[in-house]
């Protein structure tokens, strides 16, 4: 390690600077992986890469800075796994137990019931969306990037994010009203 990365100083800014956002950028990296292990491994790397470029950092944003490197990391992971069969969140250990990052509590049980199915249902339908509109949807909805932040992070213009995140809504909308008219 060189001397400017041994700086304790350089590592108590990274460390306020970047450290907030741990827990969006693992919400994003679970969304694009659909797998908690690859999730951790993503959100590792991305923190490393960070850490080794903070230097050259000199944006006026860290979370969309911290979820362009994420994106990199979990294409690359993408790109490993070539032909390699994705597991979907609700295929993954443990998954049905877990709450949804984003349900409130309940004031009933019945309350509780109905905002459990209804949360399992929606990121099951997140999780069909295909990544461009599953990654601009999460990004907007979920860690509350405005469109030109999403846009920095994904590397397009922002006509192209307002128009996949258009795109994702009306999909999500169209199959929850899809799976609305087949519950009995």
């Amino acid at each position: 390690m060189t001397p400017s990365q041994d700086d304790p100083e350089r590592a108590r800014r990274f460390r306020e600077a970047a450290l907030p956002y741990l827990d969006d950028v693992y919400t994003l990296a679970r969304y694009l992986l659909r797998n908690p292990a690859d999730a951790e491994d993503a959100v590792q790397e991305c923190y490393l890469r960070a850490l080794k470029h903070f230097d050259t950092y000199r944006g006026p944003q860290m979370k969309p800075w911290l979820f362009a490197i994420l994106r990199n990391v979990c294409h690359a992971e993408f790109a490993r796994r070539a032909g390699a069969p994705v597991k979907a969140l609700d295929e993954t250990p443990g998954a049905a137990e877990q709450a949804p990052l984003w349900q409130e509590s309940a004031e009933t049980p019945e309350g509780a019931v109905l905002r459990e199915r209804d949360a399992s249902a929606i990121q099951r339908l997140i999780d069909t969306l295909a990544e461009p509109f599953r990654e601009t949807f999460v990004l907007r909805e979920i860690n509350d990037l405005s469109y030109r932040e999403i846009a920095e992070a994904a590397g397009v213009p922002v006509g192209t994010v307002m128009s996949r995140l258009a795109r994702a809504r009306a999909m999500l909308r169209t199959a929850w009203l899809a799976q609305e008219e087949t519950k009995p």
